[in-house]
């Protein structure tokens, strides 16, 4: 049986990559002292503000992510999924990337958002995340070799897309990683709905580190990161404040929930 304690970070990112980054570090200490193997980010971690600053600052907040958050897990012994961050791509464009970094402090898988976020909320909320944002191609599954337990990586609006988790699940993804952060409209209206989803229609482990509370003049999120069992049923709830979300994920509840309920080997379709 393989058991692995998992915490999804709540955080009220702020545009300033160094004063975030002293906040990211304080919930990883406070994750890993209480026996989490596996941390994990909401997207936007590093810097949540204005995009044209973001895209300014793309190059020195992806190069400061990497070089802190490797240094940290090793040093913590932990596995932690970096979110959601700008990185440099072509045409004046960044990827925003989740990455997962291993307890040696290797970059062990890396995914870029493929489905982005471009919708009208109302007159006054409206987003273009492919204005500033290219779209990656590449479903990512990784394995946490010493849990003998396959991670997928999304982001975000990927959520709405459950064809993607669906063919994570083809390569056999034990837990989905869906960092985020969803507009209070959206998830006031989807955010568990739509975790819980994911969940039961895979058989599989939703951990979903969320934002939270007003960012900058204008953007506000929901909060709530969740961990989710393959069940549908929420583990742990971070609520609206900063903080976080712990649960254990374990092989045996999988395994149970997969031989009850055997719905993935009773599919027509591919």
């Amino acid at each position: 049986m393989s058991i692995i304690k998992t915490a999804a970070i709540q955080l009220n990112s702020q545009p300033n990559l160094d004063t975030n980054m002293i906040e990211v570090y304080r919930w990883l200490e406070r994750a890993s002292s209480v026996g989490a193997k596996l941390i994990c980010l909401p997207e936007n971690f590093a810097f949540m503000g204005n995009e044209n600053e973001r895209l300014e600052q793309a190059a020195i907040i992806s190069d400061t992510v990497e070089s802190c958050l490797k240094e940290w897990a090793e040093e913590l012994d932990v596995y932690i999924l970096c979110g959601g961050y700008p990185v440099p791509a072509e045409n004046g464009k960044v990827f925003n990337r989740s990455i997962l970094i291993n307890p040696a402090g290797e970059i062990q898988a890396a995914y870029n958002k493929m489905h982005l976020f471009d919708v009208e909320l109302s007159d006054e909320e409206v987003y273009r995340e492919s204005e500033m944002v290219q779209a990656g191609m590449d479903v990512v599954v990784t394995e946490l070799t010493k849990y003998s337990m396959k991670v997928g990586l999304s982001i975000c609006y990927d959520i709405r897309f459950p064809e993607l988790y669906r063919q994570q699940a083809d390569q056999g993804a034990d837990i989905f990683t869906i960092p985020a952060a969803f507009t209070r409209p959206t998830g006031r209206a989807h955010w568990e709905i739509l975790l819980r989803a994911r969940a039961i229609e895979n058989s599989a482990y939703v951990v979903a580190p969320a934002q939270t509370g007003k960012h900058g003049d204008k953007r506000e999120t929901w909060g709530r990161a969740m961990i989710i069992d393959p069940w549908g049923r929420v583990l742990s709830n971070a609520g609206t404040e900063p903080g976080m979300a712990v649960a254990d994920i374990t092989s045996v509840r999988l395994t149970e929930i997969r031989r009850k309920l055997p719905a993935l080997e009773h599919r027509k379709m591919n």
